[in-house]
């Protein structure tokens, strides 16, 4: 695709999010072109012209865009996460952004499992993100062991995938029982309350039944 203008970034970019918004509430399946294409008064060939491959060059440009909003949502406080207090600041940072949503579900996490039935490349678009956020949550935790807040033997990327596997399964449960105030203080808690451990690692792994490798 030929560089774009200003005008035309701007329109590739409301097609990006309008088809997100449509995927957080109805899934890949029940979006269709035709949809994305009513919410945002653009011509089939519009479309086109943004996203030759169509639907499918579409959802993965949503996962990269929803991916990097996740992380710029966790923006200053991913990047220390040295003390307790910068923990609880990102875990409202999170929570804040998962309210904004106007729905209790993570947009990169509901593209995970019909991304993996669907499309490799959309899959490994997801898994890239996942990877990213973990990789930040363990270079956070490393820093609470150079502080000597965390005992040195503990594994950072298993506790990085406790985290996340707490944050996706209390937002995967919070939506069939349409009760999110219920589920939330508990992977919210979760997500920091490992900070306070002396065995930070297994309490993790057993809070959670995270079946991580050692």
């Amino acid at each position: 695709m030929a560089e774009l203008t200003e005008r035309g970034r701007r329109t590739r970019q409301r097609i990006v999010e309008e088809t997100g918004r449509q995927i957080l509430a109805a899934g890949i399946g029940g979006t269709s072109l035709d949809d994305v294409r009513a919410a945002t008064l653009t011509s089939k060939s519009q479309l086109f012209h943004y996203f030759p491959g169509g639907k499918s060059e579409l959802v993965r440009a949503v996962a990269e865009w929803e991916g990097a909003e996740l992380l710029a949502a966790q923006e200053p406080h991913v990047h220390d996460l040295s003390t307790r207090a910068s923990w609880e600041a990102w875990r409202s940072a999170l929570v804040d952004y998962y309210i904004g949503q106007g729905r209790w579900a993570c947009p990169i996490g509901s593209l995970a499992t019909e991304a993996a039935a669907r499309d490799p490349e959309l899959a490994a678009t997801v898994a890239g993100a996942f990877g990213a956020w973990a990789d930040l949550l363990a270079a956070g935790v490393r820093r609470m062991q150079e502080g000597g807040s965390v005992p040195a033997d503990a594994d950072p990327r298993r506790i990085a995938a406790s985290i996340l596997s707490a944050i996706q399964g209390g937002l995967v449960l919070s939506q069939p029982l349409h009760d999110p105030g219920r589920w939330r203080p508990r992977w919210t808690r979760r997500c920091t309350r490992w900070t306070h451990r002396p065995d930070p690692d297994r309490d993790l792994t057993d809070t959670c039944a995270v079946p991580v490798r050692a």
